[in-house]
């Protein structure tokens, strides 16, 4: 029995997202798929006394309109200082933010910082190294890529060696269920309800930020507000 979930790569996501690779044996980064604009892939939301904050990663979009996510380039070189600022200013005060930066911060100043794909990478196992996730994470790029929508993704599964595939519940609209079947897999619609609240600076509770709003009021801890983190 092997569960796989395949996933684009996001940039510092939230909790669900983390929720999701600890659900399965292999998480694979779909990063073979077009870069959208206005999307989770470079950029994620910050709590501050003024309401929630976009930190978004600048990244060359102009006259590539059919860029993948592994070929979306990061277009301006201060963007991480700048981002590193703005967790400072907005999180110095969560009781695990000296801990949390400690590890942080090398992740954003090391080289390479040029391409989006790497860096959403980086980000995601360290994060899942911190808070206890042993999920192997590969990419697509990895494997053997085929067309079509599901058949790509079934493909996926069969050289993963899966036996279960468990999707985002936003793929409902595409995927065809019955090729999961044929090809001898159970697919399953991973769902992000039931998280309870846990102690957040500035305001009204927010579920949908960034998981290192969790981390660092948390900690390590923060598998507790988790629910297949253990």
């Amino acid at each position: 029995m092997k569960k796989v979930a395949i996933l684009q790569s996001n940039y510092i996501p939230w909790k669900g997202y983390f929720d999701l690779i600890a659900a399965v044996d292999e998480f694979i980064l779909y990063d073979d798929m077009q870069y959208t604009r206005r999307d989770w892939r470079n950029r994620n939301l910050i709590k501050t006394p003024q309401g929630l904050k976009w930190l978004t990663v600048p990244v060359e979009v102009k006259g590539k309109y059919h860029q993948t996510i592994k070929e979306t380039r990061i277009a301006d070189g201060h963007w991480a200082e700048d981002h590193l600022k703005s967790l400072t200013l907005n999180y110095s005060r969560a009781p695990f933010f000296d801990e949390v930066m400690t590890w942080l911060i090398p992740l954003y100043t090391q080289e390479p910082r040029d391409n989006l794909s790497s860096l959403n990478r980086r980000l995601i196992e360290a994060i899942c190294n911190y808070i206890g996730i042993p999920t192997k994470i590969s990419s697509s790029s990895d494997y053997r890529l085929i067309d079509g929508k599901t058949e790509r993704l079934v493909d996926l599964c069969q050289q993963a060696g899966a036996s279960d595939y468990i999707s985002g519940p936003s793929a409902m609209g595409y995927i065809t269920p019955d090729s999961f079947s044929e090809a001898g897999m159970t697919l399953s619609w991973f769902d992000y309800a039931g998280y309870n609240e846990y102690p957040q600076l500035w305001g009204d509770f927010q579920h949908g930020v960034t998981v290192l709003d969790l981390l660092m009021n948390c900690g390590q801890s923060a598998k507790q507000s988790m629910r297949f983190v253990k």
